[in-house]
């Protein structure tokens, strides 16, 4: 893989940041234009886009953080230096954090900002992990024979016995490296999922639904993609054989199932005398 694309004399450009940048850029194009479709000014899209990013990027740090403490507390200096340790769900967390405080400067109902940012979390997460892929950040899969499987010699954490693993019988992860060995692309298979993901959610934009629907449901497909790859990524079993990200996953998509019930018979959404994010 390549995790360095190249050099512009003193510049280094990484793999995964070129790809996180591109993702917010084309997650700021998907909102400019659902903008435009609902009379709203076009440049809300780049205030909600930057002030996710920054949210976004906060908040995955500090999850990465609060979910080794003990490793950031030996070398307290990579919680700032490190290019690696940005977890989604803490950038989920974070970038919705963002967008909320936005939305109300803007005083756009959250709800309808969820609505135009929901098919822009999916495009972003699918560009975001071809980074993954490039970089070779160990989002990799396990060990595995099918044609598509590859390897990835240059993986910026490294190529190794400490980071080609698998699950033995106890569901306990060991190493499963050895000479040629080649592992799942996992973050292709996420790349493809959450395209679908944005396919689904951008044909349903136009149709007339109570203000929030699309981001509730992002939480169940975004929610049901990350569940099904976690069976093949290489990560810790914690509780019934399953993932912490598959346990999120879950309560991911019973809290959109759960918001989808419960506002079915809703009236459709409206926006209601937004200030400064109207065309003039």
């Amino acid at each position: 893989m390549y995790p360095i694309l190249f050099h512009l004399g003193p510049l280094t450009v990484y793999a995964f940041g070129l790809m996180m940048a591109l993702g917010f850029l084309a997650a700021d194009y998907v909102i400019r234009i659902d903008c435009t479709r609902r009379g709203l000014n076009p440049e809300y899209s780049s205030s909600m886009v930057i002030v996710a990013a920054l949210a976004g990027i906060l908040g995955s740090r500090i999850y990465a953080i609060l979910d080794d403490l003990p490793g950031y507390l030996d070398d307290p200096m990579s919680m700032i230096f490190s290019g690696a340790g940005f977890v989604f769900y803490g950038g989920l967390i974070g970038g919705l954090a963002g967008v909320f405080l936005v939305s109300r400067w803007y005083r756009i109902p959250f709800t309808v900002t969820m609505d135009l940012s929901a098919p822009a979390l999916a495009i972003g997460q699918a560009i975001g992990r071809i980074g993954c892929l490039l970089s070779g950040d160990g989002d990799w899969g396990m060990p595995s024979t099918v044609p598509w499987a590859m390897s990835f010699p240059n993986a910026i954490i490294g190529w190794n016995s400490s980071t080609v693993l698998k699950l033995d019988e106890h569901n306990r992860l060991v190493s499963g490296f050895f000479p040629g060995v080649r592992v799942h692309p996992a973050p292709i298979y996420e790349t493809i999922l959450y395209i679908g993901v944005f396919m689904i959610l951008w044909s349903m934009r136009k149709t007339s639904h109570p203000a929030g629907r699309l981001l509730y449901w992002y939480f169940v497909l975004a929610g049901a993609a990350r569940f099904i790859v976690e069976f093949i990524r290489v990560n810790p079993r914690v509780l019934f054989g399953l993932s912490e990200a598959q346990l999120i996953a879950i309560v991911m998509m019973l809290g959109g199932g759960i918001a989808l019930w419960m506002t079915a018979d809703n009236e459709p959404g409206a926006i209601s005398q937004p200030k400064e994010a109207l065309r003039a």
